[in-house]
């Protein structure tokens, strides 16, 4: 992977850099060719200038002039979204506002009320992912509400980060990191949400390029090894396929293309299979070119042309003609057996449903012209602008309460009238009683399921028809929040539950009154701070419940001192500051605290390595400061890295490894194999006796002839731990050997 050090200088003289941004001018004026209006040349000329003009002195990390940036944006709203003139205006002019000295006010008076809320828009979300966590939920809520008012904001935002990730190699590592998480995290979501499938695929797999560049390096060389083998199975699946369809007189176009490299590493992930293992690695696309009136008839006429030739797996039939996808999206997706034993994906679609699988949102518009009636995508927006109006404003949780209840697959469910509900998959009968009403959700008890009783927490299918049960004795509690997805239920019951501390804290701040009273004490600002600073508690509230509850007894209140009427704490309680870490830490005197070296100093600091991944030397890691804990050290795969990297990236420290060959760390493999007598002895043979390793624990079961054995060992570094693994699947027998994370 390239890094700043390695990318060539830029070297085009003055007069080159004039040509090269008129040429790439003139490359957007022709994608736009066709969607001029009188007078939108001159408008689009005037944007162009006044960038071209606002920073002419910048330049990017790679050396060019920072105007082919907003070019290159624009470019992408017009040809990889299907966005209009307005749209490309507003590509031009999105970092002017925030990064030079054109004001709103000069956008106002050249381009009118339409392209300033846009621009305003793109400047605020400009400021989200590097605002501290307090400001950034709140930031991200504008954003929103904006996006429900004009969604071009969001799709010109993910115009923008696409060309920030195709650029990608002339950033710092940390900063690599910081980018790439936040567009898993957020941006490919949105982009997938609003229909953007291509684009949401190159997110993800430019992210993953550089958060796991070995992992990524490896299925790309795999693909290019395979390409021809591939190439010639989807000729001899497509040949039979193609003769049927041109019989039945349908025109239409045939092709197969690979899937994306992060698609393929999710499957392996999901699956527990090798690459080789992976048998979708393409999908076989179908465009029918139909009548408005006659697509779904067509399309299922090619199903059944291709159930003829191939046996179908039932299962795997995706119906999004009858019900699209609240994104717009409509397709039939069925998986048939090919030749050779393969397992084959098969999309089948409509001209029309494949621009709008391809340009998403603006591909909606354009088809939407004319109709009023109300699609998915506004009843999506209606949802969101629901939760933004009742969401609590200081809430850290809203980004990822946004993700799980806006940003994934949703499923389509049924009242006991017929009528439709919208939810993201995973949601569950309680998700569905606050959908229907606030009140129902609180007293809610149960459920019929297709009639069937089921409780609050039953996970919801397709299809599903619910009856919520409701008493009046019923309220809230705090496991609800355990499996409750959407925004709605998951604020409405914290709403319920702080109402309800709040109510029980009450009784725990009278005992407090009474205590100060008993020592002369006013219940003043500054004791109530001191109390709660010291007994750690998060607030007042919290210290005023914990005393309600019992759960705090104040035994220590006598060992305060008392000035005036202040309170003091004890010089031996030592509060816990709450407050960010800064950089450079002491150097520990832990032997493990060598094996790792921060920043441009070289400075060797203590930390500890993060549970949940249990990194190893040699493994691809960042540092993460904590607020209680002091600097973590998590691997970039981890499951929490894409969360803390895209809402944290401020605390994230750059790390490498040092070598210290004294330490070991224990880390876990999964071994697969054929159940044969001495498979034990073989392995402890190999890894005690003859690899000299420390075994802390293994554990093996058999059944129906397989083996599965976990082992924990002590290894230096991930070059060790490689060979190790290497060394295990040249034993006879042994079919599969995997990291696993130590809990």
């Amino acid at each position: 992977m390239a890094t700043a050090d390695t990318i060539p200088a830029y070297t085009l003289t003055e007069e080159e850099e004039k040509k090269e941004i008129l040429r790439e001018y003139r490359a957007l004026l022709r994608l736009l060719k066709q969607k001029m209006k009188p007078g939108d040349k001159m408008l689009l000329r005037t944007a162009f200038e006044m960038a071209a003009e606002a920073h002419k002195t910048m330049r990017r990390k790679t050396g060019e002039p920072y105007i082919l940036h907003p070019l290159a944006v624009a470019k992408i709203c017009v040809d990889e979204i299907g966005l209009g003139v307005r749209s490309s205006i507003c590509a031009l002019l999105h970092d002017t506002v925030e990064d030079t000295d054109v004001t709103l006010e000069d956008i106002q008076r050249d381009f009118g009320d339409e392209i300033t809320k846009i621009v305003d828009g793109l400047t605020k979300i400009a400021s989200v992912m590097d605002a501290n966590t307090t400001q950034q939920a709140e930031n991200f809520k504008k954003i929103l509400l904006t996006l429900t008012d004009d969604p071009r904001v969001i799709l010109i935002k993910l115009a923008d980060r696409l060309h920030n990730m195709r650029t990608l190699d002339c950033m710092k590592r940390e900063k690599q990191l910081k980018i790439s998480s936040e567009t898993v995290y957020v941006y490919a979501p949105l982009a997938h949400r609003m229909g953007l499938y291509n684009v949401k695929t190159e997110m993800e797999d430019l992210s993953m390029k550089y958060m796991e560049p070995d992992t990524y390096r490896l299925i790309a060389q795999k693909l290019q090894d395979t390409k021809r083998e591939r190439t010639r199975y989807i000729n001899d699946f497509i040949k039979p396929l193609k003769e049927s369809i041109q019989k039945s007189g349908l025109d239409f176009e045939i092709y197969g293309r690979p899937k994306s490299i992060h698609s393929i590493w999710s499957k392996i992930k999901k699956k527990g299979v090798s690459f080789e293992e992976v048998y979708d690695l393409f999908a076989i696309r179908i465009i029918v070119n139909s009548l408005p009136e006659k697509e779904k008839e067509d399309c299922w006429k090619v199903y059944s042309i291709i159930t003829d030739e191939y046996n179908p797996s039932p299962e795997r039939l995706r119906d999004w003609l009858s019900n699209p996808k609240s994104n717009g999206y409509e397709a039939l997706h069925t998986t048939v057996m090919g030749p050779m034993g393969r397992w084959v994906e098969v999309q089948i679609r409509t001209k029309r449903m494949n621009e709008i699988a391809e340009k998403g949102l603006a591909a909606h518009w354009k088809y939407k012209e004319g109709k009023d009636d109300e699609s998915r995508f506004d009843k999506w927006f209606q949802q969101i602008r629901e939760v933004l109006g009742s969401q609590d404003t200081n809430s850290l949780d809203f980004l990822q309460d946004f993700k799980t209840s806006f940003l994934t697959e949703e499923i389509y469910v049924y009242t006991p009238k017929g009528d439709i509900k919208m939810l993201p998959i995973g949601a569950t009968a309680l998700d569905f009683a606050f959908g229907v009403h606030t009140a129902v959700g609180y007293k809610c008890i149960g459920a019929k399921v297709n009639h069937k009783l089921v409780p609050i927490s039953h996970k919801l299918r397709s299809g599903d028809q619910i009856e919520i049960i409701t008493s009046a004795k019923q309220k809230p509690n705090s496991e609800w929040l355990k499996f409750v997805l959407t925004s709605k239920a998951r604020n409405k019951i914290k709403d319920s539950l702080k109402e309800e501390k709040r109510q029980i804290a009450e009784g725990g701040k009278y005992t407090l009154e009474r205590k100060l009273s008993g020592l002369g004490l006013p219940m003043s600002q500054h004791n109530i701070e001191e109390i709660t600073n010291f007994y750690k508690a998060g607030s007042s509230l919290d210290l005023y419940y914990d005393i309600a509850v019992k759960k705090n007894e104040l035994k220590e209140l006598k060992n305060f001192t008392i000035h005036g009427d202040k309170l003091l704490a004890p010089k031996t309680a030592k509060v816990v500051d709450e407050k960010l870490s800064t950089l450079p830490y002491k150097s520990s005197d832990k032997k493990d605290a060598e094996l790792i070296i921060f920043g441009e100093s070289s400075d060797k600091i203590m930390y500890t390595l993060a549970s949940c991944c249990k990194p190893i030397p040699g493994d691809d890691v960042f540092g993460f400061v904590t607020t209680g804990e002091g600097l973590k050290i998590h691997r970039t795969n981890c499951s929490n890295a894409a969360r803390l990297l895209a809402n944290y990236g401020h605390r994230v420290v750059k790390t490498k490894w040092a070598k210290n060959k004294e330490i070991s760390f224990l880390t876990g493999l999964k071994i697969i194999g054929l159940d044969d007598v001495g498979v034990i002895h073989k392995i402890t043979n190999l890894l005690s006796g003859e690899l000299k390793l420390n075994i802390s624990a293994m554990t093996i079961e058999a059944k129906d002839g397989i083996f599965e054995g976990n082992v924990k060992i002590f290894v230096n570094d991930k070059e060790e731990l490689d060979h190790v693994v290497n060394k295990l699947l040249e034993l006879s027998g042994i079919e599969k050997v995997s990291r696993y994370n130590i809990d």
